[in-house]
């Protein structure tokens, strides 16, 4: 029998290591930075035991932003820039985890393998593109193999394919370590995240797998960092001010509450390719809000993010259940009273309480993906696709 080359040997042997050594990577929408979790992990599937060693958000610089916001989320894109931007990002989130291993002075290769989101520059599901004989589509730049080779260690990357592949929409992807992670017999959980996007999780006590949903509910932070970006030149809106200041104006929020997508069978997945500035104006023109202040606009955008959760919770899960939020939006403090009022009897936390940063959750998550496409099996969740994600990147 001939030997395996000197990769796939490698490969083997870090599958079957008790404990791995990992760094999950994050790259959101909201072009905030890089989020770099490094975890250890034991065991795999439901068996699955984790611990976070170490997080950090590395801020993008405004090039970075203005480079990836030339391609992102646009139907007219220069392929050349696409192509150009797969290449630098990939080498440039390699070299923000050496800067983040330096500072955590640790050696790189004592790091098993890398497990990469990459950066979404399109999300297409069928719903949304109409493409007759075209499918569900996605896709995220940053390569495997830059990653890879710049940093000598093995990278997993490129998840969303194998889900779409396999007859998902590509998103949301939470679902997998929501399951092994957050479920807990005997309490019906959600774990919401609100990103760019705002997507759950529900799980039920009884465990029974058939019952959960992952799905995308509409937008998070996206409208409300566009707005506070267009009339504020502000990245987000810190502490709420801009919300607290302005009042919501209903002939807006309904506006915007009218769009079909909220009426769509849930699970099913969105972007910033349907919410944008041009959701916005359109539903002000249709709504003859054109003349409203941008402290108004921002206050109705973060109750238009808040309402469409609470809607969607109030609507398919029963009220003995505990919620536990993470991503940018938990800090939202708008939103997050605005759930608090709107679901009274729901008992609203943060991922902490369950071990998890809410800020490195999603980071955790890949992670938690790349040690399931090491040495995992698929799971079968409902009518989720039953597969393993992620394409293997050598260093050499």
């Amino acid at each position: 029998m001939l030997p395996l080359n000197h990769n796939l040997q490698k490969l083997v042997d870090i599958a079957r290591k008790d404990k791995k050594i990992a760094i999950g990577l994050m790259s959101g929408t909201s072009l905030d930075g890089l989020d770099i979790a490094l975890c250890r992990f034991s065991g795999n599937g439901l068996q699955t035991k984790f611990s976070l060693l170490q997080f950090t958000t590395i801020p993008y610089d405004d090039t970075f932003k203005q480079e990836v916001k030339a391609v992102f989320a646009r139907r007219d894109a220069d392929l050349e820039k696409v192509c150009l931007l797969n290449a630098y990002i990939g080498t440039y989130h390699a070299e923000l985890v050496l800067q983040a291993l330096a500072d955590w002075n640790i050696n790189p290769k004592t790091v098993d393998f890398i497990a990469s989101h990459g950066q979404t520059i399109y999300h297409a599901p069928k719903r949304l593109h109409k493409q007759a004989g075209y499918p569900n589509a996605t896709l995220q730049i940053g390569d495997g193999d830059h990653i890879a080779v710049k940093t000598g260690i093995l990278t997993i990357s490129d998840f969303r394919q194998k889900h779409i592949a396999a007859g998902g929409e590509g998103a949301p992807l939470a679902l997998y370590g929501d399951v092994l992670l957050g479920s807990k017999a005997g309490e019906n959980r959600i774990l919401l995240n609100i990103g760019g996007i705002a997507n759950l999780t529900y799980l039920p006590g009884d465990k029974d797998y058939t019952k959960i949903l992952c799905t995308d509910i509409g937008p998070g932070n996206t409208l409300i960092d566009a707005a506070c970006r267009e009339y504020f030149n502000k990245p987000f809106d810190e502490d709420s001010r801009i919300a607290y200041s302005g009042k919501i104006n209903d002939a807006l929020l309904s506006e915007l509450l009218s769009h079909p997508f909220f009426k769509e069978i849930a699970p099913k997945t969105t972007g910033p390719e349907l919410f944008n500035l041009a959701f916005i104006k359109a539903a002000q023109e249709r709504s003859n809000t054109l003349g409203i202040s941008a402290e108004d606009l921002v206050c109705t955008l973060s109750a238009f993010t808040a309402t469409t959760i609470t809607d969607f919770i109030t609507a398919n899960f029963p009220a003995d259940i505990k919620l536990f939020a993470s991503g940018g939006g938990a800090r939202n403090i708008y939103v997050m009273d605005s759930l608090m009022r709107g679901l009274p009897d729901v008992e609203i936390q943060d991922t902490a309480v369950l071990g998890i940063d809410p800020d490195a959750k999603e980071a955790i998550l890949f992670a938690l993906l790349g040690n399931e496409a090491l040495c995992g099996e698929p799971i079968k969740i409902g009518d989720n696709p039953t597969v393993l994600m992620g394409k293997f990147s050598f260093a050499g």
